[in-house]
């Protein structure tokens, strides 16, 4: 597998994982107790970017390395996931 291939994997689940991650922590601003005219009740509070990404970062890492060690070191494919699911 190429550099850029495995970039792409964990761009993927990068991605797939920080709509995940996105609301851990989120306060609206009911529950902070105070709505900014013209925004709703669900909106954040404090929105923090960069702690999101770096929770998405790191849940990501780990998803990618799980899935190298099952994919590359172990070699599972697709074929050995329909011989485990067996005929239909």
């Amino acid at each position: 597998m190429s550099l850029f291939s495995a970039f792409a994997v964990y761009f993927v689940i990068w991605w797939i994982t920080q709509c995940a991650v996105l609301p851990f922590g989120l306060r609206t601003q009911d529950e902070a107790g105070g709505i900014v005219h013209g925004t709703t009740q669900s909106a954040p509070h404090k929105f923090r970017p960069w702690r999101v990404v770096l929770w998405t970062s790191a849940v990501s890492a780990v998803v990618f390395a799980l899935w190298w060690l099952v994919v590359k070191e172990i070699g599972f494919t697709l074929g050995d996931l329909a011989r485990l699911i067996g005929p239909a």
